[in-house]
């Protein structure tokens, strides 16, 4: 994303007091299910709708004087996603980057928590009676991580939403550095949407 510069995170901590600190968590975890019984679904990752209509992680802005940066990204899961959050903790161990962009003050933290499948279902149930479900949370998504034989549907129809500062930019680099099944997509740095390739097959 153009005027977008990647941190390493010691960069991004020894920011001034103006800067504005915020966290985001990919949830993920194994799914052997498969859709219309044929393709594998591999993995549930999930993303939510914003209040503006943008595609997001679950996250938000934390303020570092009440502990550390998986401090406060924990107590923005728990209001976003509800009790379920509870049964997981994220850890420095989860974090992926740190980028700032052109505009306001603010550093954008990036951390993907492996789950359960029973993990993540929970979240997806509890979702709708979090703190903030319907107001600054519209609902939870799962990217689909599958093209399907026309070569749009699956995952590079779910790219051309709209997504919210680095979220799209996010979820591809976390499915190619995780390795998770749509990596393949992403060689070289590749877009998945700009790629119709009829041949494509799930």
């Amino acid at each position: 994303m153009a005027g977008v510069r990647r941190l390493q995170l010691e960069e991004a901590l020894a920011l001034g007091s103006e800067w504005r600190h915020a966290c985001h968590a990919l949830l993920y975890a194994p799914d052997p299910g498969l859709l219309f019984g044929r393709i594998p679904l591999r993995y549930a990752v999930l993303m939510q709708m914003r209040f503006d209509g943008r595609l997001g992680f679950p996250g938000g802005l934390v303020n570092r004087q009440d502990g550390s940066l998986e401090d406060g990204l924990n107590r923005e899961l728990s209001e976003e996603l509800g009790e379920a959050a509870a049964a997981f903790r994220v850890e420095r161990t989860d974090y992926r980057s740190s980028h700032v962009g052109s505009g306001p003050h603010v550093v954008a933290h990036f951390y993907a928590k492996l789950l359960t499948l029973e993990q993540l279902t929970a979240v997806e149930i509890g979702a709708p009676r979090a703190k903030d479900h319907g107001l600054e949370v519209l609902g939870l998504v799962r990217v689909p991580l599958y093209t399907l034989r026309d070569g749009v549907g699956g995952l590079p129809a779910f790219l051309e939403n709209s997504f919210i500062g680095t979220a799209r930019e996010q979820l591809l680099e976390a499915l190619k550095d995780l390795r998770l099944p749509a990596a393949h997509l992403c060689k070289g740095g590749e877009d998945p949407a700009a790629k119709r390739d009829p041949s494509t097959s799930p």
